[in-house]
């Protein structure tokens, strides 16, 4: 065989190829940072559409089922913080321990404004033994500084009635000058409406046979249209609550409005619930109990 000599590739070849593969390996990077550039781009694209739609959703449950809870254009006169209804004379509050120790005196002093607090409800017990810590101190602090008085049981369904009447009427002692005895009726223990307003109706027999008087039967405007909506609560004095808005949409009679759980008045450390009464101090007067009514340590309901 013969011998061939080495051929050599020239320098200017090599350095040819070996910018030819840089360039493409530098060409295919930068198409590669291209990409994933726009990969980022795109990402927070989507990321920003995402909170733009979150942001828009809840802006508007917020509009349309939160606010008209919480807040309305206040057309007339703004107070305690609240906006006020300003076509009733009689206004006044209810409180429990809850908004802690009262300075009754600067209650008093409302009365040199133009929405003098004139009653007080506050809460005395609750289903079978529980009491509010504060109901003596509060009603004896009512009365000892001129204020209309009542007080009110919060009812639980899911306990005996009677035992809940028997709890309160031991509890409340009324006396001459006030306000009838009180039913706060919020929840419905799982109970059918039927079931529930028969229940109701034992609490409200028991403690009126024992004062003498129909007690005041206290439920939000909602709660009462689905679960209250009877004849046979058509002669009980009605408290409404109804929340953030400028009059009562109630078509029946009704006596006392609880208008708002934000109010501020000096002298209360934390928010209190405002109310007003719908009628003239006169005949505010004229629902107060007239004598003297058993109360604490009287015997039991038969």
């Amino acid at each position: 065989m013969k011998n061939h000599p080495h051929s050599h590739p020239n320098k200017s070849s090599i350095r040819g190829k070996t910018r030819s593969r840089k360039s493409a390996k530098s060409a295919k990077s930068a198409k590669h940072r291209k990409a994933e550039e726009q990969r980022i781009l795109r990402r927070r694209e989507n990321i920003l559409l995402i909170i733009l739609v979150a942001g828009m959703t809840l802006g508007g449950l917020y509009l349309f089922l939160v606010r008209p809870y919480h807040t309305h254009i206040c057309n007339g006169v703004r107070w305690y913080q609240v906006c006020m209804p300003t076509d009733y004379a009689v206004h006044g509050l209810d409180i429990s321990h809850y908004q802690g120790r009262i300075h009754w005196e600067s209650i008093i002093d409302t009365h040199e404004g133009p929405f003098p607090l004139q009653f007080v409800f506050m809460k005395a017990t609750e289903g079978e033994t529980s009491g509010d810590s504060l109901f003596a101190d509060n009603f004896a602090s009512a009365r000892r500084h001129g204020l209309i008085r009542g007080a009110y049981h919060y009812f639980h369904p899911t306990r005996d009635p009677r035992t809940q009447a028997d709890f309160y009427v031991k509890t409340v002692a009324l006396e001459d000058g006030d306000l009838p005895p009180v039913l706060d009726v919020e929840v419905t223990g799982d109970k059918d409406p039927r079931e529930l307003r028969r229940l109701i109706k034992i609490w409200l027999d028991r403690v009126e046979a024992h004062y003498g008087t129909k007690p005041i039967l206290y439920a939000s405007y909602k709660f009462k249209m689905r679960y209250l909506n009877d004849p046979i609560f058509d002669s009980y004095p009605y408290w409404i609550a109804h929340y953030y808005v400028d009059s009562v949409e109630y078509p029946g009679k009704w006596h006392f409005w609880q208008h708002s759980d934000k109010g501020r008045v000096e002298g209360i450390p934390s928010a209190v619930d405002l109310d007003i009464f719908n009628g003239s101090l006169e005949e505010l007067l004229d629902m107060t109990l007239e004598y003297p009514h058993r109360g604490i340590g009287s015997d039991p309901l038969p």
